[in-house]
C-alpha cells in the first residue's frame, strides 16, 4: 500500500518567490554567458558552495565570484543587486498554499545565503508560513548533494515516500528521488499547483 503524503516540501526561489539577477549577471559578464551556462557555473562553483554553507562571508564571495566569472563590476554595487534577487513571491501564492488541507505538514528548503534568507523570511513574510524551514547556509549542507535531503527527513522523521518536494532544479529532483522522496520539477506558481492536483492535495 502507497505511503500518503504527509510533509510537502517547497523550495522557494523559482518556485514560490520569484528571481531576478540571470540577465543582470549575463549583461555584468559583457553578454559573454547564456542562461543555461551561468546557472551550470553557479551550481558547481565552489565560491556559491562556500557561501551557502554558511562558510565564507558576503564580502569575500562578492569579490571571488567576480574574478571568477570575470563579471564587469565592483563588488559593493554587486551586493546591492544581489541581495534583491529574490523579488518577491509568484502572485497567488499564498491563495493557493492557503488551499492544502492542514493535516499536511508544509516545509521549506532552499539554497540560501545572509543576504537572501532575511529578505525572503522578513520581508517577503515566509517566516510564518512553514512549520520547519531548512537552509543551506544554517545548516552547512547544500542540494543537489543528497546529504542535505538526509539531514531533513531526520528531522521531520518521516519516511521519505511520506515527502512530496517541489523544486524548480532537476538536479535537485533526481537528488530527492534517489532517497524515495516524491519529487517533482516545478517552475512558478501555476506548476506547483498542477503538482498539488496531481496528488490530489487540493
Amino acid at each position: 500500500m502507497a505511503i500518503p503524503i504527509e510533509v510537502i516540501l517547497f523550495d522557494l526561489g523559482g518556485v514560490l518567490v520569484e528571481l531576478s539577477g540571470v540577465q543582470t549577471m549575463i549583461s555584468w559578464s559583457g553578454e559573454m554567458m547564456t542562461p543555461e551556462m551561468l546557472w551550470q557555473r553557479w551550481l558547481t562553483s565552489t565560491t556559491v558552495r562556500d557561501f551557502e554553507t554558511g562558510r565564507t562571508h558576503h564580502d569575500h564571495f562578492a569579490r571571488q565570484l567576480i574574478a571568477e566569472m570575470s563579471l564587469r563590476i565592483e563588488p559593493e554595487e554587486f551586493l546591492v543587486n544581489f541581495t534583491h534577487w529574490p523579488r518577491g513571491i509568484f502572485p497567488g501564492t499564498q491563495e493557493l498554499l492557503d488551499r492544502i488541507p492542514s493535516d499536511y505538514t508544509l516545509a521549506a528548503l532552499s539554497n540560501s545565503n545572509t543576504l537572501h534568507w532575511p529578505r525572503m523570511m522578513n520581508d517577503l513574510g515566509l517566516a510564518s508560513v512553514f512549520e520547519h524551514l531548512f537552509a543551506s547556509h544554517l545548516i552547512g549542507k547544500i542540494k543537489p548533494d543528497v546529504e542535505i535531503f538526509e539531514h531533513v527527513l531526520a528531522e521531520l522523521a518521516c519516511d521519505p515516500a511520506g515527502v512530496l518536494y517541489v523544486d524548480d532544479n532537476q538536479l535537485n529532483v533526481d537528488a530527492a528521488r534517489s532517497l524515495g522522496i516524491q519529487a517533482e520539477l516545478t517552475r512558478g506558481i501555476a506548476a506547483v499547483e498542477k503538482v498539488l492536483q496531481l496528488y490530489q492535495i487540493i
